[in-house]
């Protein structure tokens, strides 16, 4: 498999928020790099308890990039037709929409998906699947949120599932994880999300 897994951090509680960004980049099932970036909000106010799980701090991103100008620069020829995976993927892909719209920067053509999902398929006795969780249980050893290293652990951990379901393309994804691929494209989005069972006839 190659894919990029995805990691936002926000400086509060409104989506375009985006202060950090971390892609891990996958090829053959192996990791190649992972890279990640501060960014300066438009707004930068940073609401403590945001601070209190991450630790950055608007004095940390003064001097950096704004999101658009990280966008234009590096971040859209990185993921412009990838295969992209997060980690409760509604979040991280709901703060990159949201983050271009406040820009009113256009959506890349992309595909996506959720490990939060697809794990609850591979590992079924598992008591929560929050990435701490599922990467304790996988001997996976990270510092949590931060971009870089959860999208490293995310990566690290969609590697370990592909193996253990013997995954070898998108194809073999949807089809032994009954998943749909969600789509990001110019004007708008398909979520990722399980297939829908055909209810039975009485």
């Amino acid at each position: 498999m190659d894919f990029i897994t995805i990691d936002f951090e926000t400086a509060n509680k409104y989506r375009n928020s985006a202060c950090e960004i971390g892609l891990t980049f996958v090829k053959d099932n192996e990791i190649t790099e992972t890279k990640s970036w501060l960014i300066r909000p438009k707004i930068n106010h940073f609401d403590p308890i945001n601070i209190s799980i991450h630790g950055i701090t608007a004095a940390d991103v003064w001097e950096q990039p704004r999101f658009d100008q990280l966008w234009e620069s590096e971040l859209k020829e990185l993921v412009e037709n990838q295969f992209l995976i997060a980690h409760n993927a509604s979040f991280d892909f709901s703060v990159l929409r949201k983050t271009l719209d406040s820009y009113n920067l256009p959506y890349p053509d992309l595909s996506y998906s959720c490990s939060y999902l697809f794990a609850r398929k591979i590992w079924t006795d598992m008591p929560r699947y929050d990435l701490k969780t599922l990467c304790n249980q996988n001997e996976i050893y990270f510092r949590h949120h931060r971009a870089g290293s959860d999208s490293d652990a995310t990566a690290q951990l969609a590697i370990k599932g592909f193996e253990k379901m013997e995954i070898t393309c998108q194809k073999t994804f949807s089809e032994k994880l009954e998943m749909n691929i969600g789509k990001l494209f110019r004007g708008g989005y398909i979520p990722s999300t399980n297939y829908r069972k055909k209810k039975r006839r009485a």
